[in-house]
């Protein structure tokens, strides 16, 4: 089985970035797996991260023939293109600095604020949240989503889903706060195109908790810019 992986470095010359090919002569075992052979066996220069081999840390996310996956989940095939997360910055190899990403959660204020005038769920709205509470933080939909393409100020989809889990919690007292958090370079400005949704290994849908928030803000007094404009986002 031949896989091609993107190798980087800043200090490599003359080429930063350069795809090369490793026959891996091993079957039916992870990416990961494969990986490790390469490092130990063929090339111990090869950089990628991972951590608990078990699909729940998301450390090992990359991407493969141009989709997010784990590699300690996904089963390779002969010819698969690996390549590290996009929109953050690359270290080396399939290693990126996550920071990018995880400041966009300090944006949007994803986290239990404030005295809470409730001290428990029930079990009922402990459900309503699980999904959203499920996400393993391992930035596959940042990676994914097309909008960073031309906005590097967008918040996401790691961020949105967040958002939308905090406010959705019956504990939040800062509702207004987090929604208010949302409407600049946020829930208005995704194209709903859904990579985001395909691209979670734990089946979270940040396209529909994008839509939720979007209700929330209307609730709130908020509303589409470009409904508000009379221009449907088109000039004319």
């Amino acid at each position: 089985m031949k896989l091609k992986i993107q190798r980087y470095c800043r200090h490599r010359k003359p080429k930063n970035m350069v795809l090369i090919d490793y026959e891996v002569p091993l079957k039916d075992v992870t990416l990961l797996d494969s990986l490790n052979f390469i490092k130990t066996k063929i090339d111990a220069t090869l950089t990628y991260s991972s951590g608990c081999k078990s699909e729940v840390c998301g450390s090992c996310s990359v991407r493969v023939n141009g989709k997010e996956e784990l590699a300690c989940g996904y089963k390779p095939k002969d010819g698969d293109v690996i390549e590290p997360l996009r929109f953050m910055e690359i270290l080396k190899d399939l290693v990126v600095d996550y920071s990018k990403a995880q400041e966009t959660l300090k944006r949007v204020k994803s986290w239990q604020s404030g005295i809470s005038q409730k001290d428990d769920m029930s079990y009922e709205e402990e459900k309503r949240i699980e999904l959203q509470s499920d996400c393993i933080l391992c930035a596959s939909c940042f990676s994914s989503c097309p909008v960073f393409e031309v906005d590097k100020e967008f918040l996401g989809p790691f961020a949105l889903t967040r958002s939308y889990r905090y406010v959705s919690d019956v504990r939040c007292n800062d509702e207004k706060q987090k929604i208010d958090a949302v409407q600049e370079k946020g829930v208005w400005d995704c194209t709903l195109c859904g990579e985001c949704t395909l691209a979670c290994p734990q089946g979270i849908d940040p396209k529909n908790d994008i839509l939720m928030l979007r209700s929330k803000s209307v609730q709130h007094g908020y509303s589409d810019p470009n409904f508000a404009s009379g221009g449907f986002g088109l000039e004319f």
